[in-house]
C-alpha cells in the first residue's frame, strides 16, 4: 500500500506539471481564449486525465494483487479404442490461470503436487456412459487422484497452505469445489511418511486394498490367498495385509523382476509370472493343491477362468479391476468357467472404495500403525514433471510399472 501511494502522488505531481505547462500557454497575453473558455477547458483536461490516470492505477493495482501464470495441461485428445499409446494424450502449453480464487465462487485455488496414475482411469478414456464415473472429454483435460497445496480459497473450509487429497485436474493448478464426489480431506503431514504415500499407501489404492480385503474378502486365519497384479499400487497391499493376518499368500505378476520383489521385499509366500505359464490352471494347481480360499482379482481374463476352477467350497472373489479386459475390443474372450462358482458356492463381488469411506479412518489408524512399526512396505514408481504424465498412466497398461505409479508435478 505504500508503493502504490507514492505511485498515486507522484502521477498526480506529474499531472499538475502538464496542467501548469497547458495553462501557461492558454493564459499567455496574446492568448485569444477567454477566461470562461479557459475555465471549461481545465475541467474537461482534469477529467481526462482523471480518468486516464485512474485507469492506469486500478489496472497496476491488478497487476500487483492477481499473479497470472501458465498452466500446461494432459489433454485426451480422442476416445481411444483398444490398448493407450502416448500420442492418444497431449501435455497443452499456452494457457494461463490466475492465482486467485474468485470472490463469492465458494471455490479454492490449489497447486498440484503429485498425480496418482490408475487403472480405473483406462475407462474413462472410452465413449461409455453406463459406469460410476462419466467418460472424459475429448479435447478437455482429463482427472485423477492428486495432492495439491492450497494457494488460495473463497472456502471457508480450506486456507492457503493446506495439503488436500482428492480428485483434481491433470494440470500444474486446478480451481476446485468442494463435493463429495471429490473424495477431498486435508491431508496432517507427518515427518516419517513420504506426502506422496498419501496418494498409494494412505491414499485411494491402499484404501481400495484395505476395504477389498477385509469388507469383500472376510478373511480367517489360515486360509489360502490368491492375488493378481500382485506388485502393483493395490496388489502389494493386500498380499501383505493378507500375510498379517496369518494366511498364505501367493502374487502372479508380469515379470522375473516383480515376481523376485513379491516374495523378497514384500513377504508373499510364493509368486510366479504368468507370462510365463502357458496352462495357468496347471500353475494354480501346483501353488494351490487344496484349493483357493480368497482370490483378489485386479486383472480378469485368463487369471480370473483359471481361478474359477480352483476355488474352495465358499469361497470368496473380490473383482477389484479387470485391466486385462478393459482394451479389448466387443469381440474379446469371455470368462468360460462362471458355472463353477455354483457348485463351488462362490461368491463373487464387485465393490468400489468409495462405498466404504465410512470405515476410511479405521484404514488410516491401522495401516499406518504397521508402517511405522515397520511390519508393511511400499514401493513407488515415481517419476517427475507434467510432460512425462502421458508415458507414466498408458506404461500401466503394458505393465511397465513397478509399484504404485505416481507423477510428480511439482517439489513440496
Amino acid at each position: 500500500m505504500r508503493q502504490y501511494a507514492i505511485y498515486q502522488r507522484q502521477t498526480r505531481n506529474t499531472r499538475l506539471t502538464k496542467l501548469s505547462s497547458f495553462f501557461f500557454l492558454v493564459r499567455k497575453p496574446n492568448s485569444c481564449l477567454n477566461n470562461q473558455t479557459i475555465a471549461n477547458l481545465k475541467l474537461i483536461f482534469l477529467s481526462i486525465t482523471d480518468s486516464y490516470y485512474q485507469t492506469i492505477l486500478a489496472k497496476k493495482k491488478k497487476m500487483e494483487e492477481v499473479a497470472v501464470v501458465e498452466n500446461k495441461k494432459v489433454i485426451l485428445k480422442k476416445y481411444v479404442d483398444g490398448i493407450p499409446t502416448e500420442t492418444d494424450l497431449v501435455v497443452k502449453l499456452g494457457e494461463t490461470i490466475e492465482l486467485k480464487a474468485p470472490k463469492g465462487s465458494s471455490c479454492f485455488l490449489v497447486k498440484n503436487l503429485y498425480l496418482s496414475c490408475d487403472p480405473y482411469m483406462r475407462g474413462r478414456m472410452r465413449d461409455f456412459h453406463g459406469s460410476y464415473l462419466p467418460p472424459f472429454v475429448p479435447g478437455q483435460r482429463i482427472e485423477g487422484f492428486g495432492l495439491a497445496r492450497v494457494i488460495d480459497s473463497d472456502d471457508a473450509n480450506y486456507k492457503s497452505g493446506d495439503i488436500i487429497s482428492g480428485i483434481t485436474g491433470w494440470e500444474e493448478y486446478s480451481l476446485l469445489r468442494s463435493s463429495n464426489e471429490l473424495q477431498l480431506r486435508k491431508i496432517q503431514l507427518d515427518d516419517g511418511i513420504p506426502l506422496s504415500y498419501h496418494l498409494g499407501l494412505f491414499g485411494m489404492a491402499g484404501f481400495t486394498a484395505y476395504a477389498g480385503f477385509y469388507e469383500i474378502c472376510s478373511p480367517k486365519k489360515g486360509e489360502s490367498v490368491l492375488v493378481s497384479a500382485a506388485s502393483g499400487a493395490v496388489g502389494q497391499l493386500v498380499g501383505q495385509l493378507a500375510k498379517l493376518h496369518g494366511c498364505y499368500v501367493v502374487g502372479s505378476a508380469g515379470s522375473e523382476q516383480k515376481v523376485d520383489l513379491l516374495k523378497d521385499k514384500l513377504g508373499f509366500d510364493e509368486a510366479f509370472n504368468y507370462k510365463e505359464q502357458t496352462d495357468l490352471d496347471a500353475a494354480l494347481k501346483r501353488y494351490f493343491p487344496e484349493g483357493i480360499n480368497i482370490y483378489f482379482d485386479n486383472v480378469g481374463g485368463s487369471m480370473l477362468d483359471a481361478a474359477l476352477l480352483n476355488m474352495k467350497v465358499r469361497g470368496r472373489i473380490a473383482l477389484c479391476g479387470m485391466v486385462s479386459l478393459q482394451s479389448l475390443s466387443s469381440s474379446s474372450q469371455g470368462i468360460n468357467n462362471l458355472y463353477n462358482a455354483i457348485p463351488k458356492r462362490v461368491r463373487l463381488e464387485g465393490f468400489l472404495q468409495s462405498d466404504y469411506l465410512h470405515i476410511f479412518p479405521q484404514f488410516l489408524e491401522h495401516v499406518k500403525g504397521y508402517y511405522k512399526e515397520g511390519k508393511i512396505v511400499y514401493i513407488e514408481d515415481m517419476c517427475e514433471g507434467l510432460e512425462l504424465a502421458p508415458a507414466a498412466l498408458v506404461g500401466l497398461f503394458s505393465g511397465k510399472n513397478i509399484g504404485k505409479q505416481v507423477v510428480c508435478v511439482a517439489k513440496e
